[in-house]
């Protein structure tokens, strides 16, 4: 007798038309909130003041891209150099330390066995839970306690911690350090802290690369906390420097196009950072696949 054949359902390996036309709908309408406000950016700072108030602000005018970049650069003595340093410090420092501290804690209680451990871990993800706009205020009155305020370390200390990093490198360190790997280390004479530094940040790197990530870039648009920390303009970053000239546009219309141009040159940056680091989340799901 010959075998019987089954057709597959189709049903079990293909979604149903009208549920894909629907996703497909959900994710372009998704996509277009996320780019319209880039693409309304890009065509703004390549206009003039007068071609901002006079044109379709989502068509090219009279293209002065370079001319406005460069006004950015060069208005009063180079200071937008300076704020885009400052936010590469505040942003850079802040998310390469909160990274490290947040691998650290979190291969700890992965790792580890102590009393008052679920205690630690809930108190994270409490902290997780906590607005940063709730802590401001706070910050600002202890930092005034201690003369950190109108400083660079009145907004890199805060930086230094990320609950959101504690919590996602604890549930990753779990998940990808074995129990075994560790004690094989210990056995053959390997300190806590090489084991660490050799073995669980190599293992962790796809979870350390989103918590860096997503570190800088909220470090990079904060806005609020440098607001009440800083009052000397050359320590502002560049959220606080550009909000400070949209407030003259006012009275100086030429502002506009500051303000514009600096809006795209400060989103440069994430771009590329987000692009230089993809890989690495493709290489940790490739590793991943590999081991399993």
């Amino acid at each position: 007798m010959g075998a019987i054949q089954r057709t597959p359902r189709r049903s079990a390996t293909r979604p149903p038309a009208a549920r894909s036309i629907l996703v497909t709908a959900v994710l372009i309408v998704v996509a277009l909130y996320f780019l319209v406000p880039v693409y309304w950016v890009v065509v703004a700072a390549t206009k003039s003041t007068e071609d901002l108030f006079t044109t379709n602000g989502f068509w090219f005018g009279d293209v002065q891209l370079l001319e406005n970049v460069r006004q950015v650069f060069a208005f009063d003595d180079g200071i937008f150099v300076r704020w885009f340093l400052n936010s590469v410090l505040y942003a850079g420092g802040g998310a390469l330390v909160a990274t490290y501290l947040a691998a650290a804690g979190g291969y700890a209680l992965a790792v580890y066995d102590f009393k008052g451990k679920d205690a630690v871990f809930g108190l994270v993800l409490g902290g997780v839970l906590v607005p940063g706009t709730a802590t401001a205020l706070p910050l600002f009155l202890l930092f005034s306690n201690l003369g950190l305020t109108d400083s660079y370390l009145g907004v890199l200390l805060p930086s230094f911690v990320s609950p959101f990093g504690f919590f996602l490198c604890r549930i990753f360190a779990a998940a990808v350090v074995p129990p075994s790997l560790v004690e094989s280390a210990r056995l053959d004479g390997a300190g806590e802290l090489r084991i660490f530094h050799t073995f669980g940040l190599r293992m962790m790197a796809p979870a350390l690369v989103t918590v860096f990530l997503f570190q800088f870039v909220g470090i990079w648009n904060n806005y609020l906390l440098p607001l009440i920390m800083i009052a000397d303009e050359k320590l502002y970053p560049i959220t606080v420097g550009l909000v400070n000239w949209r407030a003259q546009t006012d009275r100086l219309p030429e502002f506009y196009e500051l303000t514009t141009a600096g809006v795209l040159v400060s989103v440069v940056p994430l771009v590329i950072l987000m692009v230089v680091l993809q890989r690495f989340w493709r290489g940790g799901l490739t590793e991943g696949s590999v081991k399993g």
